[in-house]
């Protein structure tokens, strides 16, 4: 007998770090018990490296391990052929990769892999995305391994789903079956539970009779546990979680009112005193469970892309029977050959097949140390060129995603600005400290100035009506809507922060050249000593290495010449370029960098100057054509805004745009736009900037937001927070005014929760809401607002937008 017993409480021992039941309490560690030798492994790794915390952050948050790890299972991870395959990007000091991990379930699952580095110091890095389970790791090259990173994450009961043929084929989009299997449990003890209480639903005394009120009573119960035990066990789980971390989320009110309902139905019965609540217990956890996974159908049906897959405006140089064309990378395959030019973003993995490659990887990793390359060596995407052009064969399609992955983490570390999020994240902090304020203070009046079941009944009434979700969902929602409604407009933005911060915009910086003015001119003249064939042969090769625009300009006046290489390619931002070619040295620039001195040209013309082994040769003038709207523009914003012009170009333009903008500033180097961004903030502007991310990288990353414009070239500055594509350039207005009309809809939205909650708590307050009620409104309400503040920035989109 009592060997039965003892073994009886055996199965029901948890083990301490998955939860499951341990069938067998011989496998124990510093008086801990556990269901398997996995589960021990896990826990011992866990305590050698001091990160047992993991315990303190959820109950039992492992995931159980029951087999012993099998080193050889990953073996294939050492071929270099599958590593290639799998990571984003290596080089001799840092490797970077993407698993998708689908045991990550909870905060602890979080904080222990982002803890991975304190296991293995050579895991310098791991972040969480816990939406998309996938975990981003960066490790040091020749400390550690892919496998051993692998093998890793098995010990510890996360191992990633590897799928050579496609990541992204290993997530596949699974129902919540628990969810659905906890709500057919609700569901049916509360239908059997309604049929148990039409007796008293009607008045009728036949139930006093022979005792059928107490066996009633009893089936109430014995169908009320499998939802307490079992239902509900998610709202408890989570308000637990909030309280371990000295929080009160919104499942702290909603679990103290299920167990005051429980609580005080379990007493009626059982006294003797009344019949209970079993009926409304049962049905108020149904339509919590039912509301929330209406609300997850809602929001996957309200959401909005972050890949940016389909639209995203990068391009790319390809040579198609010895021509070179423009092309979407989204266009780009296995055994394309692009060209790269200076300061391009390489946005594919590649191998370089002519040239010399100069490879700036801070993108990628944040350490600004160019690697040299040659002819066979691999190029990862991210990386950007430093040098003269380099022609590339495309091994795989390209991943925008990882673009934007890289885009939005791009110095991740530095602090962001203040937002209202940050306000609404507050209030929703105290909102249920109020409400509990509320419930508590609504009770006590209804006990001692009514009935002990009025009380009860208001008490949680009033913890279910109130609920912070439409509060802080309406943020991401409504700006997420813009955002994509912003990318249909060619306004590609990093994430919906961005959006905030337009709202807040005093000042309006603009560049000039590339900016103001499109890729092509109205007059492109040549002046000085005529050019030999050979000549013209170096210069539109030069030219052509540049992305600036006059650069460009210059390089289409020649059409197709023969390719040359370039040495010694070196661009000065905003003065000029310089290459040695055939024995030859070639400078490119304006009169100072070139060291010519011009002054017979027309004023409002651009100068751009040649010499041939420092000797002068001639110059062109370039007099560039203005984007489409230039005035209209100008004219719009400097309504509302303060504008101001910062050019790197000499003042020959000043008369043209003194009418446009109120400041104007020439001849200013990179150093002098950054400074004068500064300056500016210093003086409690918020400013944009918008320039074309070649010249004014520094201002556009310092302001509080920045926009790169993109012709149809490969033009994606990380320093900007939006990429526009030039053939917006006349929706700029539009763009200012849709920003602080979705901030409008915001603040809307917030308005229209708060009163949802005010109207419900006084309803239940007054003892005019039943719980059961309340537990059918709250999810209804949430995703009628979340809806309506959706559908009103879609609204305002078409109003501000309109034609």
């Amino acid at each position: 007998m009592n060997d039965g017993l003892k073994t009886e409480n055996r199965k029901k021992i948890a083990c301490f770090h998955c939860g499951d039941a341990c069938k067998n309490i011989s496998i124990a560690l510093d008086e801990k018990i556990f269901c398997c030798e996995g589960c021990k492994t896990v826990y011992q790794v866990l305590e050698e490296n001091g990160l047992c915390d993991y315990y303190t952050m959820n109950l039992a948050p492992g995931t159980s391990s029951d087999k012993k790890l099998n080193v050889e299972k990953y073996a294939y991870l050492d071929n270099e052929t599958v590593v290639s395959r799998l990571i984003d990007f290596t080089d001799d000091n840092i490797t970077n990769l993407t698993l998708y991990i689908p045991n990550i379930h909870c905060s602890s699952c979080i904080w222990l892999l982002e803890q991975l580095y304190r296991i293995d110091p050579a895991i310098t890095q791991s972040r969480v995305n816990f939406l998309k389970r996938e975990i981003s790791l960066s490790f040091s090259t020749g400390k550690t391994t892919l496998r051993k990173v692998v093998e890793i994450l098995a010990r510890l009961g996360y191992e990633p789903v590897i799928n050579l043929d496609s990541v992204e084929s290993a997530k596949k989009v699974t129902s919540n079956k628990r969810t659905y299997y906890k709500m057919g449990v609700a569901f049916f003890c509360f239908g059997n539970i309604m049929l148990l209480s039409f007796p008293e639903y009607f008045g009728l005394t036949i139930t006093d009779e022979n005792g059928f009120r107490e066996l009633f009573g009893i089936l109430s119960i014995i169908l009320s546990l499998p939802v307490l035990l079992y239902a509900d066990t998610d709202f408890f789980r989570s308000a637990w979680n909030g309280i371990k971390h000295k929080g009160l989320n919104m499942d702290v009110p909603i679990s103290l009112g299920i167990i005051v309902m429980y609580s005080q139905s379990l007493y009626e019965i059982i006294s003797g005193t009344g019949p209970g609540y079993m009926d409304t217990f049962a049905g108020l956890v149904f339509f919590m469970l039912t509301g929330r996974v209406f609300q997850d159908k809602t929001y996957q049906r309200l959401s909005f892309d972050r890949d940016y897959r389909s639209y995203f405006p990068v391009a790319v140089t390809i040579i198609t029977q010895e021509k070179e064309t423009t092309c979407p990378v989204s266009e780009l395959k296995p055994g394309d050959r692009i060209v790269i030019h200076n300061e391009e973003l390489i946005p594919v993995d590649s191998v370089i097949t002519n040239g010399k490659g100069s490879i700036d990887y801070s993108f990628v990793t944040g350490e600004n140390n160019p690697v040299e390359k040659v002819t066979g060596d691999k190029i990862f995407a991210g990386g950007k060129q430093t040098g003269s052009p380099i022609e590339l064969e495309v091994l795989k399609k390209v991943s925008q995603s990882r673009l934007t992955q890289l885009w939005n983490e791009h110095n991740y570390s530095e602090p962001d600005n203040k937002h209202v999020s940050t306000v609404v994240n507050t209030l929703s902090k105290y909102f249920t400290t109020v409400v509990l304020l509320i419930a508590f203070t609504a009770f006590i009046y209804h006990y001692f100035n009514g009935s002990s079941r009025m009380a009860f009944q208001v008490f949680t009434a009033v913890l279910i009506i109130t609920c912070p979700c439409a509060l802080s969902l309406s943020y991401p929602f409504t700006l997420g809507n813009a955002m994509r409604i912003l990318g249909k407009k060619k306004f590609y933005l990093k994430n919906t922060v961005v959006i905030e911060q337009l709202s807040r915009i005093t000042h309006i910086i603009f560049d000039k050249t590339g900016t103001l003015t499109r890729g092509r001119s109205k007059l492109c003249v040549y002046n000085g000593k005529d050019l030999s064939g050979a000549e013209k042969v170096y210069v539109a090769n030069l030219t052509a290495a540049s992305l600036h625009p006059l650069s460009k300009i210059i390089s289409q006046q020649f059409g197709t010449v023969p390719r040359i290489t370039l040495s010694d390619f070196r661009e000065t931002a905003g003065q000029g370029v310089e290459a040695v070619t055939e024995g030859v040295k070639v400078k490119i620039g304006s009169p100072a960098f070139t060291g010519m001195n011009i002054s017979n040209s027309e004023k409002n013309h651009s100068v751009v100057c040649i010499t041939f082994d420092d000797e002068p040769k001639g110059y062109f003038e370039i007099e560039s054509a203005y984007r489409e709207g230039l005035k209209e523009v100008t004219g719009s914003l400097s309504q509302h805004y303060s504008t101001e012009l910062l050019s790197g170009d000499h003042d020959a333009e000043r008369t043209t745009f003194a009418t446009l903008f109120n400041d104007q500033r020439y001849n200013q180097s990179p150093a002098d736009k950054l400074d004068r961004v500064k300056e500016l903030q210093k003086g409690g502007k918020q400013v944009l900037m918008i320039g074309d991310g070649l010249n004014d990288a520094g201002a556009l990353k310092q302001s509080d937001t920045g926009i790169a414009i993109s012709d149809d070239t490969n033009n994606f500055s990380p320093a900007s927070d939006i990429i526009m594509d030039a053939q917006a350039f006349k929706l700029i207005p539009q763009l200012m005014r849709y920003s602080k009309a979705s901030m409008g809809v915001v603040y809307f939205s917030y308005l229209i929760s708060l009163l949802y909650n005010v109207a419900g708590l006084w309803f239940a307050v007054q003892g005019m809401l039943s719980p059961l009620v309340a537990a059918i409104i709250m999810p209804l309400s949430t995703i009628t607002i979340i809806t309506l503040a959706t559908a009103g920035s879609a609204l305002m989109g078409k109003v501000v937008f309109k034609k």
